[in-house]
């Protein structure tokens, strides 16, 4: 993708921050009386120029969610509508997103609002201090809205998956992040991989960061998860993705020569060490070396 070259702030008020056009993309299941809204709040307090298009991802919903997507698409030209024909599920509706991203950012949010889009320019600017170079930089939910018994059952599931993939990630059901789509593309799909990006890019020796955004009760309608059915999908998705960490390892490039070879890319890793390949010695690398 070409698009990642940064463009000027408009804030004269502050120095300039590089910014880059994205695509927005939101997993939706009968959101209808929530996407509206939360569509027309993006645009309205998102800095119109890291606007690339919103895509809204309807995974066959039966409400009105689409009638109430499909009235604005006339009225914001950056809109798009995609429909699943049959329910696939949050991580597949995230996927489709992506894949029909025209730009090479993507940012992430819930379908019920209760991501905050005002958040995404200030992940979008820690983001960019990284490119080209692959990154995820995820949002961790300041006060959280949920009911008691979602939030417990949440800290235990964050504090289970990091005793097995020490991806050190407080909150990764958290829906805003921001990351570029080649690498995305790039990792493994599978039904529920939305709930392990900062491990699967940890596991291909990728950057990654958090930083607090802020978290809203959801105004319409229900949650679509509970907390035993998110439990029993959890432990076996776990189990999966231990395994795909530790069948992984990244090749390091010791040489490579010809049209700008040696140039550190999405797909090659330039190094000249002679330690062995290890998914887990990238892991802790990749991690650190963002933080340091």
């Amino acid at each position: 993708m070409n698009d990642l070259a940064p463009i000027a702030s408009m804030n004269a008020s502050a120095p300039p921050v590089a910014r880059v056009p994205l695509a927005i993309v939101l997993p939706a299941y009968n959101e209808a009386g929530n996407l509206e809204r939360l569509i027309r709040e993006i645009f309205d307090v998102v800095p119109s120029d890291l606007i690339g298009e919103v895509i809204v991802v309807d995974d066959a919903s039966d409400d009105g969610t689409s009638a109430e997507v499909r009235a604005l698409v006339g009225h914001l030209p950056r809109l798009r509508y995609i429909r699943h024909a049959a329910r696939c599920g949050q991580s597949a509706a995230i996927h489709t997103g992506v894949r029909a991203a025209r730009h090479g950012l993507i940012a992430t949010l819930d379908g019920d609002g209760q991501n905050d889009p005002a958040d995404i320019a200030y992940l979008v600017e820690r983001a960019i201090q990284t490119l080209p170079a692959p990154v995820l930089v995820g949002g961790i939910r300041n006060k959280r809205q949920a009911e008691r018994s979602k939030q417990l059952a949440s800290r235990f599931a964050n504090w289970i998956r990091n005793a097995v993939l020490a991806d050190e990630c407080p909150d990764t059901g958290c829906g805003i992040k921001v990351f570029g789509r080649d690498a995305f593309l790039a990792l493994p799909y599978f039904s529920g991989m939305h709930r392990y990006l900062p491990a699967l890019y940890l596991m291909r020796g990728q950057k990654v960061d958090y930083l607090p955004v802020n978290d809203r009760p959801r105004t319409v309608g229900q949650s679509k998860y509970n907390n035993l059915g998110r439990a029993l999908i959890g432990i076996y998705d776990l189990i999966g993705v231990r395994w795909l960490r530790a069948r992984t390892t990244i090749p390091r490039i010791a040489e490579a020569y010809g049209g700008n070879a040696m140039t550190e890319t999405s797909d090659l890793q330039i190094s000249r060490e002679a330690r062995p390949c290890s998914a887990k010695s990238l892991h802790g690398g990749a991690l650190s070396a963002l933080r340091s």
